[in-house]
């Protein structure tokens, strides 16, 4: 899976809120008397529920943890549920609505927001003696934090960077920026030198353009893609100016003809990128997609800052998933206890690794280092480089959001093109979202 949910999180929230419409009446009786959590009959344990979404392999090192866990805390017992993707959260629907949700859920995207805005997830608040979060950078926090109360806490981050390929800049003979100091003038020149001095058919950059390097591009211009009250929060000027900087670098060769830039639109597989085939000297991506990227380009491919970071932070720390507890689990306390397991132990990190993204807790992410391997070290090495300059928490989209990659997609195509001017387009973008989203 890549990083987020932003591609189907608008979508799948649509549904969910139809199966909550489906069920509100036999919710409405169900709830006075549906229990979240066992005592496992009178003087035994404590019994908890604890859902994923995951393969074999997440199942098994999770049981691990499970079990280490209740060696140290043999008054709870925990039990373990999983399934795909699909099915996960087809499922946490009808039992959230039926008053029957498990105690500890695993949520991404849009889910905790959802969920909480309906009163089914616990005020983290309520528990912060048993679940502490000191290690955890606020800006990782952030991501399960809404109107001013925390519901969940990150199993793991990730963060949008540039990929790089030191063999093409070998090659070109030009040398890797300094990625703490480059600017969007440095980024669009080097492009250019590298293609210059390659042989054809290979470039300096990918095209660009998508929704989440526009969405770091306007952060770092103090806006974003989206308000917190979910209306369109991208001024059409700095649309404007991304789409005068895209298109200079189509016209200098640093980025491919418009006709490629189509065809590999639609974030195409690892290995058929320009990166992925060795053709590229940088390309946006998501930081846990780097071990994909080396495979399919045979190249001991790098992490690098966005350009302008030194201005205004527009990187975010994303979180992979977030462990949540039911509002109505009858062990509040203990659900938080077995949570502050999960992302505070360096006993859980060993067994949980990066499968659920980069440790967010410190000492965690320093205890793991170790038994990582090369592509997973990278990628920790430098989620730990980056915290400290990280932004604020991504704004997530409000419903109809998913249309937003689509219409920047299909406008992108009008400007490299020539179809469509930037400022033009800028406007049309602009629109269309508002329109797709309602506001």
């Amino acid at each position: 899976m890549r990083a987020t949910f932003r591609s189907a999180r608008a979508t799948r929230s649509r549904s969910l809120r139809t199966r909550f419409g489906v069920v509100a009446l036999s919710a409405t009786m169900l709830l006075s008397v549906a229990a979240c959590g066992d005592s496992g009959g009178e003087g035994g344990p404590v019994e908890l529920r604890f859902s994923w979404w995951g393969n074999n392999d997440r199942a098994q090192a999770t049981q691990k943890v499970i079990d280490a866990f209740q060696a140290q805390n043999p008054d709870i017992k925990v039990n373990g549920t999983s399934s795909d993707f699909n099915a996960y959260f087809d499922k946490l629907a009808t039992e959230v609505a039926a008053g029957d949700a498990p105690d500890v859920i695993t949520l991404g995207g849009a889910y905790p927001r959802e969920y909480g805005d309906r009163g089914a997830l616990l005020d983290l608040a309520r528990v912060q003696d048993e679940l502490t979060t000191d290690k955890i950078d606020a800006a990782a926090l952030g991501n399960g934090r809404f109107d001013d109360k925390q519901y969940g806490v990150p199993t793991g981050v990730n963060t949008f960077a540039v990929v790089v390929n030191p063999a093409v800049f070998d090659k070109a003979g030009v040398p890797l920026p300094d990625d703490s100091t480059w600017t969007w003038d440095d980024f669009v020149r080097i492009a250019g030198e590298i293609s210059a001095k390659s042989p054809k058919g290979t470039y300096g950059v990918a095209d660009p353009t998508s929704a989440d390097v526009l969405d770091l591009y306007s952060r770092q211009r103090g806006e974003g893609l989206y308000t917190p009250d979910g209306k369109v929060a991208i001024s059409r000027e700095t649309v404007t100016q991304w789409w005068t900087m895209t298109v200079g670098l189509r016209n200098s060769g640093a980025t491919p003809a418009a006709s490629v830039t189509t065809e590999l639109a639609g974030q195409p597989a690892p290995e058929q990128t320009l990166m992925g085939r060795g053709l590229a000297g940088m390309q946006f991506d998501w930081s846990n997609q780097l071990g994909s990227l080396r495979k399919a380009a045979g190249q001991p491919l790098e992490l690098l800052r966005a350009p302008g970071e030194s201005a205004r932070p527009g990187m975010w720390l994303q979180a992979s998933q977030l462990y949540t507890i039911n509002a109505r689990t009858e062990h509040p306390e203990e659900a938080a206890k077995f949570v502050d397991f999960l992302v505070n132990s360096p006993e859980a990190g060993k067994f949980i690794l990066t499968d659920r993204g980069i440790p967010a807790n410190s000492e965690v992410l320093t205890a793991v280092l170790p038994a990582l391997n090369p592509d997973q070290a990278a990628q920790a090495t430098f989620i730990e480089r980056v915290t400290p300059q990280a932004g604020p928490p991504l704004v997530i989209g409000p419903t109809g959001s998913t249309d937003t990659r689509l219409i920047l997609q299909r406008l992108n195509a009008e400007v490299l093109f020539d179809r469509k001017s930037p400022s033009a387009a800028a406007d049309e973008f602009v629109k269309q979202v508002e329109a797709a989203i309602g506001k």
